[in-house]
């Protein structure tokens, strides 16, 4: 992934105001809680609906006497002709008066897919006898041309349930994301890798490291005692501070720029202390940016110590 955001891809198009949505994209993206949130906000929704059958439904929802005033449906690689189907379905669309077809495309990071897969514990559409990671990375390749076609991309890699939600309330008020850009302070250690969904990237493994205070060492960087620890060194604050003058910089551009997911992570050694300390304070220092929402996640503090 090259970045997390919303982004309209076509111009004169988006997902606001259309009455039939087509989800598609990446196992593992979102699309279930997607189809759930179209269904709560008043649509007909069809899951795993053949390609064929796609435009055959939306002449049905165009007809005077049709109850189905707006249509969301469901279509991915769990149908084996989708690639070559697709494209011809997706200009017929198009073509009909009157219809304003939006097609949403869902994606995420591999370590999010990843994640997602060993959680619920099932097989990938297209790795059922090899590693998740040999199915996404195909998927992903296979539906690159696919992404191409789409009115709106979503990145769900930091997206709750919740926010999920409010993302498709938002596009189908015809309003973009925009403007409410969430940005995610995530702490890590570095022997166990930077987070692949990172934008910016911090190294505070120079400041001073409680792994060596031994009442400290069993603590982590939430603990008022390493806190207290970290801050009685000058260099904390000053590190801090410059952070904070940095971020304060160029938050306000990635906003002007339209991006809506902004992934700042700060890494130390093992991602238990130093880091876990600076992420909450990044978060506490600048609660009052305009037109963003702050979250911290802690990707390593259960790991083990520094």
């Amino acid at each position: 992934m090259t970045s997390s955001s919303t982004r309209a891809v076509r111009a004169g198009r988006g997902a606001g105001g259309s009455r039939f949505v087509v989800l598609t994209g990446l196992s593992g993206a979102g699309k279930s809680q997607a189809i759930r949130a179209l269904e709560d906000l008043g649509y007909f929704c069809v899951d795993n609906l053949p390609t064929t059958l796609i435009p055959t439904l939306a002449e049905l929802s165009q007809r005077a006497e049709s109850d189905l005033k707006k249509v969301a449906i469901v279509v991915d690689v769990r149908e084996g002709a989708f690639l070559s189907r697709f494209p011809k379905a997706l200009r017929k669309l198009r073509a009909m008066r009157g219809l304003n077809p939006a097609l949403i495309f869902l994606e995420a990071s591999d370590d999010a897919l990843v994640r997602r897969f060993s959680e619920t514990r099932r097989p990938h559409p297209l790795a059922h006898d090899r590693p998740v990671i040999d199915g996404i990375r195909e998927e992903r390749e296979r539906l690159g041309s696919i992404r191409e076609l789409a009115d709106e991309i979503v990145d769900t890699t930091d997206l709750t349930v919740h926010e999920l939600r409010e993302t498709f309330m938002s596009l189908s008020r015809g309003r973009s994301p925009r403007g409410r850009m969430l940005i995610t302070f995530t702490s890590f250690g570095f022997k166990h890798g930077v987070p692949a969904e990172s934008d910016l990237v911090f190294d505070v493994r120079c400041l001073p490291n409680p792994h060596f205070v031994p009442e400290l060492r069993m603590r982590t960087g939430r603990d008022r005692l390493v806190v207290r620890f970290m801050n009685e060194h000058e260099a904390t604050g000053a590190f801090l501070e410059k952070i904070i003058e940095f971020l304060r910089f160029v938050v306000p551009h990635y906003v002007a720029e339209g991006k809506s997911y902004l992934t700042v992570s700060v890494g130390c050694t093992g991602g238990r202390h130093r880091s876990v300390m600076m992420a909450e304070a990044l978060r506490r220092h600048l609660a009052d940016l305009d037109g963003v929402r702050l979250r911290v996640r802690h990707r390593d503090i259960d790991i083990g110590n520094e």
